[in-house]
């Protein structure tokens, strides 16, 4: 089976591993903040929080923000559960956006029909890599004095007007998951330029404890250290930085790739007549984390039975937040309100597309695509 998205680790990325099994620190220590260094000369960031996921990423993103009980914050559904999650962690309430078509990002023009005396932030995600409409979002964020942060999970590595992803909003939340550009196993990260955020998600994600050093402490007793903030442990550890710190040196390698498997699947399957590629705007390099076709006249869950028949491993991103169980019961929505997410939904389908795969592999994807187009 030729999976959707796997990570590549490689000789000098097990030596790294190697190397702090065999040190003094297997976590809170010196790769930790080598790591968050690299992530911040790579993004032009200030500050670089790692964490042990980008779900907690994003907890501690949206807690450090203070924002009233029960505030709004427009978001996207079309996204992984997490994001929407780390709302109701914090006692936020969701106001889902439609999604433009072509990139699967949130429509500008929906965020500004959402707006409310409650909406206190705006959520986005650069979906399977493809940055959002920042400039403009940006604006409308300014408009209203509300927070912006973005879920670039898919991200890292990708290019908005020339900049790379990392600093055009309040927060910006990166994954290292193992299918993600780069991986640490598990883990993720909050980049930001404000120390204020920054001072309150470092605290965030150990426990809210300061210890002597810090200006809040000044007993004389070593062994002395204060909780002023409701934290949780969402440490990662050095061996986990480490990779990161090693799959870093190779991201814009990965990046290349993939846009080179895109570039492929674009070339040989632009003449299939039952397919919709993606499309990427203008001053955009796409991060490629997920290539997605939108399928028409026929049955997209027959092509998937038939595609994991042939041994490519096609998947389905993302069933709509709005749809599950517990946003049913809790937060229930009307599906029709959300047009565009709801037909993107019915008919998407994601391809095999990671810097691991061999020519053979994607002939074969491609090769498979075509096969179904003469049947």
């Amino acid at each position: 089976m030729i999976p959707y998205g796997h990570q590549l680790i490689e000789k000098e990325d097990i030596e790294a591993v190697i190397g702090v099994l065999t040190s003094d620190w297997l976590t809170t220590g010196p790769y930790i903040e080598k790591f968050e260094k690299s992530l911040c000369e790579y993004t032009g960031a200030h500050h670089a929080i790692a964490v042990n996921s980008a779900t907690s990423a994003l907890d501690i993103a949206v807690q450090a923000l203070e924002l009233p009980p029960g505030s709004e914050v427009i978001s996207t559904a079309f996204t992984f559960a997490a994001t929407n999650n780390a709302l109701l962690y914090n006692g936020l309430k969701p106001v889902f956006a439609d999604i433009l078509e072509d990139t699967r990002n949130i429509d500008p023009q929906e965020i500004r029909r959402k707006i409310t005396p409650s909406t206190r932030a705006i959520m986005v995600v650069d979906y399977a890599g493809h940055p959002c409409d920042l400039n403009e979002i940006r604006e409308i964020a300014d408009e209203h004095d509300l927070y912006l942060i973005e879920d670039a999970a898919h991200a890292l590595g990708s290019t908005y007007n020339g900049k790379k992803i990392g600093t055009f909003s309040d927060i910006t939340i990166f994954s290292f998951h193992p299918v993600k550009p780069i991986t640490t196993g598990e883990g993720g990260a909050a980049l930001t330029k404000n120390s204020d955020l920054a001072d309150k998600m470092y605290l965030l994600r150990s426990h809210g404890v300061v210890k002597p050093g810090n200006h809040t402490i000044d007993t004389g007793q070593s062994w002395q250290y204060d909780m002023t903030h409701l934290g949780r442990n969402y440490r990662l550890t050095d061996i986990q930085a480490a990779l990161g710190l090693s799959q870093m040196k190779k991201l814009d390698l990965f990046i290349r790739k993939r846009n080179e498997l895109a570039d492929q699947y674009q070339k040989e399957l632009s003449e299939v007549p039952f397919i919709q590629l993606p499309q990427t705007r203008k001053g955009i390099i796409h991060g490629w984390h997920l290539y997605t076709l939108l399928v028409h006249d026929i049955d997209r869950n027959r092509f998937f039975a038939y595609m994991r028949e042939k041994g490519i491993g096609v998947n389905v991103h993302y069933i709509p937040t709005y749809r599950f169980s517990y946003y049913l019961n809790h937060l229930p929505q009307k599906f029709m309100d959300y047009p565009v997410t709801e037909d993107v939904f019915s008919r998407i389908i994601t391809l095999p597309l990671h810097p691991g795969m061999s020519k053979t592999d994607t002939n074969k994807v491609i090769d498979s695509v075509i096969t179904y187009n003469q049947k």
